[in-house]
């Protein structure tokens, strides 16, 4: 007979007590860690752009008003996604990428397409503007899961890799004629480690490697300001007024900030300075006003979002989820991977935000509904382990087995 809830009950809270710390929800953490990035976000966007907005005689409260709204439309999206099913996304996903395609293809057309640093990467709707790529990763990841998993067995020929191939291709020269190398970058290292997640062979994924570092490093040498980038990345101080300049102020901030920071709000780098001191270099604007414990502590709440995901992944029930959800973290682990690494001196700079923290709409509503996914498929993989019942005692199953009644391994009659 199937053990008493009260069995139940005694074994599970003795499994707690036994797994300790490792049972601590890791959405919960996920969203603890989240919401708190959002948060430091909108007081660093104030931060690094009202002193900029006063000398230019602008409000010095607009960019944290907008970083603010853009903040609660990313939270009701984390929270909308919690709650949606990842089947119902799926669904949704072959439309969502012709969608994204169609959206990178419109960008480039003049008159559509808003030009800003040398790109036109904005489409304008009245008073907002919106950044198709960060819709085009999403789109990319959710569809990629689906496609992979119902197609696992063919992931060995180019009949069943040409479609993602394609797509991934199509998108990635859509990005580069914007310009947007960093962008670019990001999706297809996301794509990739979904590819090798789902048992892409060795040998194709070689290739793919291989094709890609030949392209970038031609794309690299054909743009005078990407060859720059790249020699200021190797040798900074050798330019430091030209090719050099940003990541030198970003070294200047983040060494005047030593351990504990100039306080808050007191930064000079900031002041026509450092570069998108509230974008791609809000970091070393955390570092100059908040010092190393700062630093610290912002990348030990990327690294904690980025353990949970990846805990959530490995967690997930099939194949299709346990996609979905490596997909996601691992855009948020390479955009973070790639901007900490540009501001640290680590990578060159390539113009890619800190996820949760930088100033913009598109990528903090993206990247929150993506972990707003994470939430779910957790949920959702919680729900289906607490449905089992657990097993039966030994004598329970053999008294079952000496009545004659079937065994099954794994749970019982519930």
């Amino acid at each position: 007979m199937p053990p008493a809830p009260s069995d139940i009950r005694r074994r599970s809270r003795s499994s707690r007590k036994r797994g300790g710390a490792s049972d601590i929800a890791p959405e919960a953490v996920l969203s603890i860690a989240i919401l708190t990035l959002v948060c430091i976000g909108v007081v660093m966007v104030y931060s690094a752009s009202s002193a900029s907005a006063l000398l230019e005689d602008a409000n010095p409260s607009g960019m944290l008003i907008r970083q603010g709204l853009f903040a609660i439309v990313a939270l009701v999206a984390f929270a909308v996604c919690a709650r949606v099913n990842p089947a119902t996304l799926m669904k949704l996903a072959k439309p969502a990428v012709f969608i994204a395609l169609g959206l990178l293809v419109v960008v480039l057309i003049p008159g559509f397409g808003i030009e800003a640093n040398g790109a036109r990467s904005w489409i304008g709707l009245g008073p907002v503007q919106m950044q198709p790529s960060e819709f085009a990763k999403l789109a990319l990841i959710v569809w990629l899961a689906g496609y992979l998993a119902r197609n696992v067995d063919r992931l060995d020929t180019w009949d069943g890799l040409k479609r993602p191939v394609g797509i991934m291709v199509a998108m990635g020269v859509l990005l580069m004629l914007e310009p947007d190398l960093g962008t670019s970058i990001v999706l297809l290292s996301t794509a990739f480690v979904m590819l090798v997640l789902s048992g892409v062979p060795a040998r194709i994924l070689g290739l793919m490697a291989v094709i890609a570092g030949v392209l970038t490093a031609a794309l690299i040498a054909v743009a005078p300001y990407r060859t720059a980038r790249l020699t200021s990345f190797l040798d900074p101080w050798s330019d430091p007024e030209g090719g050099g300049f940003q990541v030198v102020q970003a070294q200047l901030a983040l060494g005047s900030g030593g351990v504990s920071g100039v306080g808050l709000g007191n930064g000079l780098q900031k002041v026509n300075y450092l570069p998108e001191a509230h974008t791609d270099m809000i970091m070393a604007t955390i570092g100059e006003e908040l010092g190393l414990v700062g630093v610290l502590g912002v990348i030990a709440l990327v690294g904690a979002v980025i353990w949970s995901g990846y805990r959530i992944a490995m967690a997930a029930p099939d194949l299709r989820l346990r996609l979905l959800a490596g997909g996601l973290v691992s855009l948020i682990s390479i955009q973070a991977i790639v901007n900490l690494g540009a501001v640290l001196g680590l990578l060159p700079v390539t113009g890619v935000p800190l996820p949760f923290v930088s100033y913009g709409g598109s990528s903090l509503v993206v990247l929150t509904a993506a972990s707003g996914i994470l939430v779910g498929i957790s949920r959702r993989s919680r729900a289906r382990r607490l449905s089992v019942v657990p097993d039966p005692s030994a004598s329970g199953g053999d008294r079952r087995r000496r009545d004659g009644g079937p065994h099954h391994a794994g749970a019982g009659a519930g």
